[in-house]
């Protein structure tokens, strides 16, 4: 999908995990969920062997939990989505669904004064280029959650990462999914009261 320039511009600079209204913030910037009539496809990224790449599936383990209505989730805890089997998930998605609207959400390494931040934007991700890994990129648009520092040893970094930042911002990208599943349930019952309203008024006028 081609997006207008500006068309999924960041409202803020940054959001960091430690902001009350995280979530909140987070699910204001993927507004553009809410008029995708398509499939929308959650795929969450990385590997419950490293500390700091298990991000995404943490993420995947707590958006099935929660019973979305509106998005299909791959990549959790128990069925991880990493290096060895991405390709052939996108494959999956991509015969399972008729054009899907993918969301990707992967850890990444990035400067010291953004760990704990998360990156929403529009286009693909590129997953493994933190620790030198080619893989397909994915994604209509993606999350990035900033989990510690790169440029030296990332790998040893990733393995080394607290897991109480990576829990809690795993559970601030799940929540602002479940924000943006509900707001799309209320649009749909919002239209449904609206359209039996109108017929409602058109038969009382036919009477």
């Amino acid at each position: 999908m081609n997006f207008k320039s500006g068309f999924l511009k960041p409202q803020r600079d940054r959001i960091y995990y430690e902001d009350e209204h995280a979530a909140e913030h987070l699910s204001s910037e993927m507004k553009l969920l809410l008029s995708v009539r398509k499939p929308i496809v959650v795929l969450c990224i990385g590997t419950d062997r490293s500390t700091g790449d298990c991000l995404g599936p943490l993420v995947g383990t707590k958006l099935i939990d929660a019973g979305l209505k509106h998005f299909h989730v791959y990549g959790t805890l128990e069925h991880p989505v990493h290096a060895v089997n991405l390709e052939e998930t996108i494959q999956k998605i991509e015969q399972t669904f008729d054009n899907p609207f993918i969301l990707a959400i992967d850890a990444c390494l990035g400067r010291l004064k953004s760990v704990g931040s998360f990156q929403v934007g529009a286009g693909p991700i590129k997953p493994g280029a933190g620790v030198n890994k080619v893989l397909p990129e994915v994604g209509d648009i993606h999350i990035n959650g900033i989990v510690n520092v790169s440029g030296f040893m990332e790998f040893f970094v990733l393995q080394n990462t607290r897991l109480h930042l990576v829990m809690t911002m795993a559970s601030i990208i799940a929540k602002s999914i479940i924000l943006a599943d509900q707001q799309i349930e209320l649009k749909k019952i919002s239209t449904k009261t609206k359209s039996s309203w109108l017929k409602h008024a058109k038969d009382v006028n036919i009477n």
